[in-house]
């Protein structure tokens, strides 16, 4: 149901993940977002396997209802890639002209992305060390939808970085032409690039959906961006994001407000629940109940042990992970993580947020995503409660709202 009438232009950010669609509109106001309306349904996806017309028209009518119920007012969207489905890495170069990074770049890109370039979009930005001014990809969709050899979008706002043009230029002696030196680059250190790639047929897939369902896709863009921006705003710490969703983990490293590093990991909350259904011979629903009530205990109390243990086993493959991304950040970048920020429908299990902090010592949050957005203060309540389920369709909403 809307909340508020919007004459103002709003926006859509719309999250399909692997066993829901969420849906958020924000509108401008006051120079903050303000919600509009919102609305969620469980049901399984599949989007990176769906291919066949039938899978593909069950998402279609699936978000259409959404948007009806929700009574959203605008076609304008935002969408996200899932972070499973985008390859992102760093890699280092020693110090070269435009031209010449440009190339290295692509030839270092074929040791670490796992499928043909031909079925990739590729992009990538020079992380400065005092500042990284990245924006999130923006998706060309006259281009996408005209089948152009060209990429679908842009990953980054380079207005100081390097040009990408594919001619060379000789005016301005460019990333693609010329031989003018990257002058915001120390010559005796190696240059830190951030690259990223998501498979063209995966983002022709979007345009299909979305353009079926009568929406016009503004902006395509990875969720980690999208999370950044809703739970992170303005902050330039080295921040850990967790987004535990049913089916998968997403773990994120946003550095000075750009994810440079993204893990996920098929193990989410719906694993949590039939783990302790298993452990208990229960129920589905009930040990979801279960999970929600008793959370992980930090006293290690006899009348949870069962319960505790078998949590603590459950969610070991994402503590491992994280504590691998840990080690790889700081081998990769000699920097240590700062805190974590936890988001996702299982961000809420009782006590998860204490229990990360005092295993890996570091101060742990569950993220709002509401902090940044215009709300009445009547359903503060029930969008609690929500809330870590839609801080990426949130993020997205938000995204074109300055």
């Amino acid at each position: 149901m809307a909340l508020f009438s919007s004459p103002k232009q709003s926006y859509l950010g719309i999250d399909i993940g692997t066993a829901s669609i969420k849906v958020v509109q924000l509108e401008a106001f006051n120079n903050r977002p303000r919600l509009v309306t919102y609305g969620y349904a469980d049901i399984a996806t599949d989007i990176i396997h769906s291919r066949t017309p039938e899978s593909q028209q069950k998402i279609i009518e699936s978000l259409k209802q959404v948007l009806a119920i929700s009574k959203s007012s605008t076609i304008l969207v935002n969408a996200a890639l899932p972070t499973f489905s985008v390859f992102n890495s760093i890699i280092s170069l020693p110090p070269m002209t435009g031209q010449d990074l440009a190339s290295a770049i692509k030839w270092e890109a074929k040791k670490y992305v796992p499928l043909p370039l031909e079925e990739m979009i590729l992009d990538w930005q020079v992380i400065k060390e005092a500042e990284i001014s990245g924006a999130p990809l923006k998706l060309d969709v006259k281009k996408a939808e005209a089948g152009s050899k060209k990429s679908f979008f842009s990953l980054f706002n380079k207005k100081k970085e390097i040009s990408k043009k594919e001619e060379p230029s000789a005016k301005d002696g460019s990333a693609s032409g010329g031989k003018k030196p990257i002058d915001h680059l120390n010559k005796n250190k190696n240059i830190r690039v951030l690259v990223t790639a998501a498979p063209k047929n995966l983002v022709s897939r979007y345009l299909t959906i979305f353009k079926a369902a009568g929406l016009k896709l503004l902006s395509l863009e990875t969720e980690a961006f999208a999370l950044s921006r809703s739970l992170i705003g303005q902050d330039k710490s080295t921040i850990m994001i967790v987004d535990i969703g049913s089916i998968t983990t997403d773990i994120c490293l946003i550095e000075q407000g750009v994810p440079v590093l993204n893990r996920s990991i098929d193990l989410g909350g719906l694993t949590i629940t039939k783990a302790i259904g298993s452990s208990l011979n229960i129920s589905l629903d009930r040990a979801e109940q279960f999970k929600r009530d008793f959370g992980i205990s930090l006293n290690n109390q006899d009348s949870q042990k069962g319960i505790n243990k078998t949590i603590a086993t459950a969610i070991g493959p994402i503590l491992n992970e994280i504590k691998y991304v840990f080690d790889l950040y700081q081998a990769q970048a000699g920097a240590k993580v700062e805190k974590i920020v936890l988001a996702g429908g299982s961000a809420l299990l009782n006590n998860f947020n204490h229990y990360l902090e005092q295993l890996f010592n570091k101060p742990t949050v569950i993220g709002n995503p509401w902090d940044r957005v215009v709300y009445p203060a009547e359903l503060k309540p029930v969008l609690d409660e929500v809330g870590s389920r839609l801080a990426v369709a949130i993020g997205l909403a938000m995204r074109d709202i300055k």
